[in-house]
């Protein structure tokens, strides 16, 4: 969840004096000088992101934790580690004792860093930005799935956004990624170099099964337009055994007004205006939302239309008066979840899948460095007085679903279609 203050004004993101990894000055090419420059820079990030936490984070007691203690522990981790990655975990093992959602440490290599960028662009300091992004927008090279690497190391797809390379190419939900031309796959970096270039991915969709090939053409992605084409290219209507006609949408990201303005057309005027159900998908992708967004299911609320001197029309405060149901699972976090709450607490529909993440804080966002990102909770959150981080929200329809080796088939969705034709 966005912080509602960081909506209001600006916040100072924090900048490191020191060059980024990959801009070492020529005259520091020896062993000795590279390993005092990533110790000097591991540390730097690893002191800002602490007195961040110290000085921002939205418990003043940093949940009872001796914060100086916690520092004196974890220093020697980042300043001895041998890659980014390495001193990027020992931070996020640190951020990790204070155990509250949001607050999190980014790299580039993840896709996530690109995404929170573009969600917090109006409150990040831009000279940092225009570093990182030289056109001056937020983007990077991808194909447009969530990834998640399990515990025994295999890396599954949770989400393939609709209209992206990798939904276009064919990859499903529950694949697992073998390599992307036969090296170890990387979200971001398999894809540096390569926008509008086929790459190689070898998948395996069941269990102990042969891989196989899908070519897929990375492209530039820019977060926002992404999420927002997902989100439209999602929409369809799915016939029922009794010809009832059931809509379906994806919210991938609710971190924009535009969203919500979007689902608005499709149900009053777009694809989804003559279903006779709704499902309405906030499984993974990022929160954001707001309380008010539920209105547009409210009975006893009204609706207009509007005709200008030239007989165009449109619709203000659109209402969807039809049966709905939500889908929410574990990757359901931050301001969707205050919506399931909503949703469930005030009987809109039913709420299938699996209880939410927990995670219900509003959080800002810090540039650390020159190629870090800091998420952090600085504002603690209740929902109608009731604490929603580490709680969750339970659904009305439980539905288990392991989505590894899922090969496309999603009994979360089935059984909303199922209860909505029945309605």
């Amino acid at each position: 969840m966005k912080s509602m203050k960081a909506t209001r004004r600006d916040v100072l993101a924090l900048m490191a004096g020191a060059a980024a990894f990959r801009a070492w000055p020529a005259s520091a090419q020896t062993g000795s000088e590279i390993e005092d420059l990533r110790a000097g820079l591991n540390s730097a990030d690893f002191n800002q992101v602490w007195e961040l936490a110290r000085d921002r984070f939205y418990d003043p007691s940093l949940h009872g934790l001796d914060w100086e203690a916690v520092k004196a522990r974890y220093r020697p981790q980042v300043i001895t580690a041998r890659s980014r990655e390495d001193a990027a975990a020992a931070i996020n093992a640190m951020l990790g004792e204070l155990g509250a959602s949001h607050t999190h440490f980014y790299t580039p290599e993840d896709p996530a860093y690109y995404q929170l960028a573009d969600i917090f662009v109006g409150a990040l300091e831009h000279r940092g930005l225009d570093r990182t992004f030289p056109k001056g927008d937020v983007a990077y090279p991808g194909i447009g799935a969530f990834t998640e690497t399990d515990s025994q190391g295999r890396t599954f797809v949770t989400g393939a956004i609709e209209g992206a390379p990798a939904h276009q190419a064919g990859v499903l939900v529950g694949d697992e990624i073998l390599s992307a031309d036969d090296r170890p796959f990387r979200p971001v970096d398999s894809f540096r170099g390569r926008i509008g270039a086929p790459v190689s991915l070898q998948i395996r969709r069941a269990s102990g099964a042969a891989p196989i090939s899908i070519s897929v053409t990375p492209a530039d992605l820019h977060p926002g337009e992404m999420f927002l084409r997902g989100l439209q290219a999602s929409a369809r209507v799915i016939v029922a055994g009794n010809n009832a006609r059931v809509g379906y949408v994806h919210v991938w990201s609710y971190a924009s007004r535009r969203y919500q303005a979007a689902l608005e057309d499709l149900i009053s005027e777009g694809a989804l205006k003559d279903a006779d159900a709704l499902v309405w998908d906030l499984r993974g992708g990022w929160g954001g939302a707001q309380p008010q967004y539920l209105d547009l299911f409210n009975p006893r609320a009204p609706t207009m239309q509007v005709k200008d001197r030239n007989g165009e029309t449109g619709l203000v405060d659109v209402k969807w008066r039809k049966p709905v149901a939500m889908l929410i699972n574990q990757g359901t976090r931050s301001g969707k979840e205050v919506l399931a709450y909503g949703f469930k607490e005030y009987r809109l529909g039913e709420l299938i899948g699996q209880r939410t993440e927990g995670a219900v804080l509003a959080a800002t966002a810090f540039l650390i460095g020159d190629d870090g990102l800091l998420l952090l909770a600085v504002e603690d959150v209740l929902v109608d007085g009731k604490r929603l981080e580490g709680v969750g929200v339970e659904p009305t329809i439980e539905v288990a679903f392991d989505s590894r080796y899922a090969a496309g088939a999603d009994p979360q969705l089935d059984r909303a279609v199922q209860v909505l034709a029945a309605s």
